[in-house]
């Protein structure tokens, strides 16, 4: 038996990525999971696959996924709110639009809020364990990059707020927060196309000397949301190859 065995799973942004490796890796362990993207479904349902279409800054479809998930699998024990996006282009704050500014904060902040709110909601009678995507920029600053600072600067707050109110709920629920370091992504490879130098430089900040991989990240998700965590809240995990060490 895996180590989620029978648990209900939901991961935002789980078509690529680390979202991707979540999914794979808690379905190894036992779970059921329901993969939400804005893409179209990539795999077909299966007994314990349930792949839905999900704008994550939508707060009637966020209403739609619980209810729908809630409906297939009868609750939730598990949510993962992973999906998050970076600006088009990097620019100083002098240049960036305020619309450029409010899609990254829609989607990485404002998803992540509604994400807890309504997955709070729905694990109200039973309890739950919450893991929300932060980033190494939650804590470390890049210049050209204020509207995704910004947004995992506060998903680090955001989910210690709701470390604290889970605690206080009967039956308990847990929230942390992981926070990798460069990941070789759909994102991060984007990135490294616009900038051609940029792994080599990541490389060198590293003192681990590599981008991590999605499993990378994966495994410490898995790790938050199993029962062997259940003392584990509030919590900030660095997954950065020990970027922010120095």
């Amino acid at each position: 038996m895996g180590r989620l065995s029978g648990k209900i799973a939901l991961i935002t942004g789980a078509a690529s990525g680390i979202g991707l490796a979540c999914v794979t890796r808690l379905l190894a362990e036992g779970a059921s999971v329901i993969a939400t993207d804005l893409s179209s479904k990539a795999q077909s349902e299966s007994e314990h696959f349930f792949p839905l279409v999900h704008d994550v800054t939508s707060e009637k479809n966020w209403q739609d996924v619980i209810r729908t998930a809630i409906k297939k699998f009868g609750r939730i024990d598990i949510l993962v709110n992973n999906a998050g996006i970076g600006a088009a282009s990097p620019k100083p704050i002098s240049e960036t639009d305020l619309s450029e500014w409010k899609r990254v904060l829609d989607v990485n902040l404002d998803g992540v809020f509604l994400g807890l709110k309504y997955g709070m909601r729905a694990m109200s009678n039973t309890g739950g364990a919450i893991v929300n995507m932060g980033s190494v920029h939650s804590f470390v600053a890049i210049p050209n990059a204020s509207a995704y600072c910004a947004s995992k600067g506060a998903v680090l707050l955001l989910s210690k707020a709701a470390a604290l109110e889970g605690a206080a709920m009967t039956p308990q629920i847990r929230v942390n927060s992981v926070h990798p370091g460069y990941v070789v992504t759909p994102l991060v490879n984007a990135r490294m196309k616009q900038m051609p130098e940029l792994e080599a430089r990541i490389e060198a900040k590293t003192p681990m000397g590599r981008l991590a991989q999605p499993e990378d990240i994966a495994s410490a998700v898995l790790n938050l949301v199993t029962d062997e965590a259940s003392y584990v809240t509030g919590s900030a995990v660095m997954i950065d190859g020990g970027y922010t060490a120095r």
